[in-house]
């Protein structure tokens, strides 16, 4: 018998359908695969003569706010294909706001999955110790995100001050000048949160036991640290000081600290303490008030504070600076020695034509 010659004709054309169907989808497939391999792999983070920059993400951003950011800053290439891919791993849902490391050559799937993680580079924030709340939130602010009026703010809020356990006049305290790392989205409270966690670090069982050999408060001593360092800028010399206003101290004798003189009328430039000066109504007036000012006058240094805990034993009252203007300072038992080598002071100022 013969075969069906119109089946077998039929059946060969199915079957070249069928394998040129299977190639243009193999074929359709490889090119689908390439393009989502070249919108995810291909490189699409460029940082121009440099080998990485640094991504500033504020807090509060939105998708297209970071996708503006990082076409405005020429940090990509091709917006495009990081939009279609952001989307498709839901980073628009996951925004974390920070400062993150852009390398050249990083991919739209490296760019997403840090900034979805959040995986930021944290900021190294270095402050000393400055004269001012003022002064400090200038240097954090230009560190941080924290704006310098929310931490100055925070500085004259009770509240809020009460809850870190200190008033308007000991705030300078908390800050221990040093290099910190915080990440860059900080804000104001969080970077007095975290000061105080620095704080109570810092007052280790060490240094609690020495202000209490001496029977002061952290308070205490931080304030006392504030004029010692403005006393000497010779770390030598500052133990020493600061003996000699702790033997005033225990005396119950006024510090007479020309260094709160100043604070009190408010100029630090002034070289030389008058008589006017002495008579300004003052809590921080040392000449007229016993005992220690209400708090520091600058936020004190690590080294004037640990001078005042290791504080040296003499029996020193009285120091003044040395008519040479060295620096240094002649230090005295009695009043009398006092008189003279002020004197001695006095004459080299007048010779010099500082009158005030």
């Amino acid at each position: 018998m013969g075969g069906l010659p119109g089946k077998d004709k039929r059946s060969g054309l199915l079957l070249k359908i069928f394998i040129y169907a299977t190639l243009i989808l193999l074929l359709s497939s490889a090119v689908l695969g390439f393009m989502l391999w070249n919108t995810a792999f291909r490189p699409n983070v460029t940082t121009g003569h440099e080998k990485s920059a640094d991504l500033y993400i504020p807090s509060g951003s939105g998708f297209n706010e970071v996708m503006d950011i990082l076409e405005e800053k020429g940090l990509i290439k091709n917006r495009s294909t990081l939009e279609w891919l952001a989307v498709r791993k839901n980073y628009p849902n996951n925004i974390n706001p920070g400062r993150y490391r852009l390398e050249d050559g990083m991919n739209n799937n490296e760019l997403v999955n840090m900034l979805r993680s959040g995986n930021q580079l944290p900021v190294n924030l270095v402050f000393i110790n400055h004269r001012r709340i003022e002064n400090i939130a200038s240097v954090v602010a230009r560190q941080i995100e924290a704006d310098s009026a929310d931490i100055v703010n925070l500085a004259g809020d009770n509240e809020f001050l009460e809850s870190l356990g200190f008033d308007k006049d000991g705030i300078p305290a908390l800050f221990i000048p040093n290099t910190y790392e915080f990440f860059w989205n900080t804000s104001a409270e969080q970077f007095y949160r975290r000061m105080k966690i620095e704080y109570e670090r810092f007052w280790n069982g060490d240094r609690d036991s020495k202000r209490n050999s001496h029977g002061l408060t952290r308070l205490q001593v931080s304030t006392l640290a504030s004029i010692v360092g403005e006393e000497t800028v010779k770390r030598e010399e500052m133990p020493v000081i600061a003996g000699v206003y702790l033997n005033r101290l225990n005396r119950g004798m006024r510090l007479q600290a020309d260094p709160t003189i100043k604070y009190a009328i408010g100029d630090f430039t002034v070289n030389r303490i008058l008589k006017v000066h002495l008579e300004t109504d003052s809590p921080y007036n040392t000449y007229k008030y016993a005992g220690l000012p209400p708090g520091p006058i600058v936020i004190p240094s690590v080294q004037s504070i640990d001078a005042v805990l290791n504080a040296s034993e003499h029996n020193y009252l009285y120091f003044c600076a040395r008519e040479d203007f060295s620096g240094y300072h002649r230090f005295a038992r009695t009043l009398s020695e006092h008189n003279r080598n002020a004197r001695l002071y006095q004459d080299a100022l007048n010779q010099r034509r500082v009158f005030k």
